[in-house]
Parts: structure tokens; C-alpha cells; sequence
């Protein structure tokens, strides 16, 4: 199933209470940034998902694999919660480091 612009504009405006969020396509989906650390994306089936961390397993989110070959991730799937989807990038965030600038 492709993925709409639709479903990535809802899934950003869920984003905005953390303010910096960014996003770049990506090979059908979407890869999403905060505080230029790359945290999540859309993947197939329109399913928001967002990396593991040992800050994040406190959610006890259900787990869900991106595409064929990838690590498993997060599915947030509630996101009308906006403090909650704050606190879980904030909290997944914590341990991933800013993605390199290119020269």
C-alpha cells in the first residue's frame, strides 16, 4: 500500500508539539527527525514506527518490523495524546546521536 501524503501531513501535525520536527521521503515512506536525530518514519501499511531505546521500553509499545531485512521498531499508534508522543520521542531521542552534516 503506498503511502499518502495524507497520512504524513497527520502524522506531522501530531508532531508539532515538539516543534523541530523534519522529514525526508524515503524509498515510498517518510524518515522523520527531531533535533536532527533520526528517530522514526512511515513505513509500508501507512504505520508510524520509531526506533528502540532502553528510554523508550517504558511505553510498552508494540513492536513491528519496518520492511523485509530491517531492525524491528516501535509502532506509536495512538497519537492523540500529544504530551504522551512528546514525552516517547523525547524519551527515544535521549539515546540516538544527531545525523552527521555533510561536508
Amino acid at each position: 500500500m503506498a503511502i499518502t501524503k495524507e497520512y504524513k501531513d497527520y502524522i506531522l501535525e501530531k508532531l508539532e508539539c515538539l516543534g523541530s520536527i523534519t522529514y525526508r521521503p524515503m524509498m515510498g515512506g517518510y524518515l522523520f527527525y527531531y533535533q536532527n536525530i533520526y528517530f522514526g518514519g512511515i513505513y509500508e501499511e501507512e504505520r508510524f514506527l520509531i526506533k528502540e531505546t532502553s528510554s523508550n521500553e517504558k511505553y510498552h509499545l508494540k513492536e513491528a518490523l519496518p520492511y523485509q531485512g530491517a531492525k524491528m521498531m516501535y509502532w506509536l499508534k495512538d497519537l492523540e495524546d500529544s504530551e504522551q508522543v512528546k514525552n516517547i520521542i523525547v524519551d527515544t531521542c535521549k539515546e540516538l546521536k544527531p545525523k552527521k552534516k555533510a561536508d
